[in-house]
């Protein structure tokens, strides 16, 4: 993959329109990094999911029941929940928000209620998270997932890199569908060489021959978080 010294979304090479992140835990940390980076370039940014996910810190959201129920927002800038000014509107550059339905009983956010096809037309960048992982390093897709929108422009696949060495069963999402796809056992080390091979089946499964592999230390493992 190629890099660019200090700007992940150049990177990753991310366009404007619809970004799904997909793969492992380190998601929503992914998912505003990148939107702080588009934001600070004079970006319109918002950020969602496609599933679930806990809100991204930092990010405004009004929890309103307006369409688009969040708020754009600068670093140092107030904000005003309900306001309905340009800005409120998604039309100011350099701006992020999060848009989302809020279920009190978990704390997370859903799919906004306004299509992603037609936020992207009012902002520059849509970045939705679009699968879970409990928090995992490394996972397996099941039958339903990733849930990736029709009109989405770019696919970020991010695995864990803190994963590699730990036993399948400790850091992996579905560990079950992960062995059938690299022909390994719960209780065998995660190798370099089976993550390759989940992954290899998963893009051709998937039809995901274009998607971006972004491979980050996402979390310290299971092993390491017992010792801490």
């Amino acid at each position: 993959m190629e890099t660019t010294s200090g700007n992940l979304a150049s990177a990753l090479k991310i366009e404007p329109g619809i970004t799904a992140i997909i793969g492992s835990g380190g998601k929503s940390t992914l998912l505003k990094t990148l939107g702080l980076e588009l934001m600070r370039a004079g970006g319109r940014v918002l950020l969602c999911t496609t599933t679930h996910m806990f809100p991204v810190a930092g990010v405004p959201w009004d929890g309103s029941s307006r369409r688009l129920d969040s708020a754009p927002w600068k670093p140092g800038a107030l904000h005003v929940p309900g306001c309905t000014c340009e800005a409120c509107a998604g039309m100011n550059r350099g701006s992020i928000c999060q848009a989302g339905v809020l279920d009190p009983e978990t704390g997370k956010l859903s799919a906004p209620a306004e299509p992603l096809n037609e936020l992207a037309q009012r902002f520059d960048y849509v970045l939705a998270e679009a699968d879970g992982s409990k928090r995992l390093p490394l996972k397996a897709h099941a039958t339903w997932e990733p849930v990736i929108p029709a009109a989405t422009a770019n696919v970020v696949w991010l695995v864990g890199a803190s994963g590699l060495g730990e036993p399948v069963a400790e850091v992996v999402h579905r560990p079950e569908l992960f062995c059938e796809r690299c022909g390994c056992e719960p209780t065998d080390i995660a190798t370099p060489e089976h993550v390759a091979q989940v992954l290899n089946a998963e893009l051709r499964m998937l039809n995901l021959s274009n998607a971006r592999i972004c491979l980050l230390y996402t979390s310290p493992s299971p092993r390491d978080r017992s010792l801490s």
